[in-house]
């Protein structure tokens, strides 16, 4: 899927590719969408793990473990297969974002949330805007350059939450 796309894969390509037979792949997956579901399971190779400490450390720790995974082989065109499917098979951007895209979003608006209660960031700022600034500048960075440099989730983090506002 993440060479061809959902339309281009097939449990035939599949089970050549893995070498195995189709029967097999149907006792374990029985549709090309329960495989896609699968693939779109599997996409996480970095688990998250939160740093205890401030809430400035832990969005950072949120943002480097983004960009290791945006960094896998066909991560971005698998995100534009999924895109490309939502109006057939919608249960897979559905999927992907209950299993890869709330979790993150969550924790780190908590993270931006507490940096607003404990006064390292202004009062007024928009965890919801917050949120989507940073996490949207990976996808700007990636189709403007093709990249994101290592050190961007450091640079992201200090456009809207700068070390020196720090308590």
């Amino acid at each position: 899927m993440r060479e061809h796309g959902y339309a281009g894969m097939s449990l035939e390509s599949v089970a050549r590719d893995a070498a195995t037979t189709v029967p097999t792949l149907r006792r374990r997956y029985g549709s090309k969408a329960e495989l896609a579901a699968a693939v779109v399971d599997s996409l996480r190779s970095d688990p998250l793990r939160l740093p205890d400490g401030p809430p400035r450390e832990r969005a950072l720790a949120i943002l480097e473990n983004f960009q290791r995974n945006l960094d896998r082989e066909h991560s971005m065109a698998l995100l534009g297969t999924l895109l490309v499917e939502e109006t057939r098979t919608p249960e897979l951007l559905k999927r992907f974002r209950s299993r890869m895209v709330n979790a993150r979003r969550s924790m780190l608006t908590e993270a931006i949330q507490e940096g607003i209660a404990t006064g390292e960031l202004p009062a007024d700022t928009d965890p919801d805007v917050a949120v989507n600034a940073l996490l949207g500048s990976f996808y700007a960075r990636y189709v403007a350059l093709g990249r994101t440099p290592r050190n961007w989730p450091r640079r992201a983090l200090q456009q809207i939450w700068p070390e020196r506002l720090r308590g």
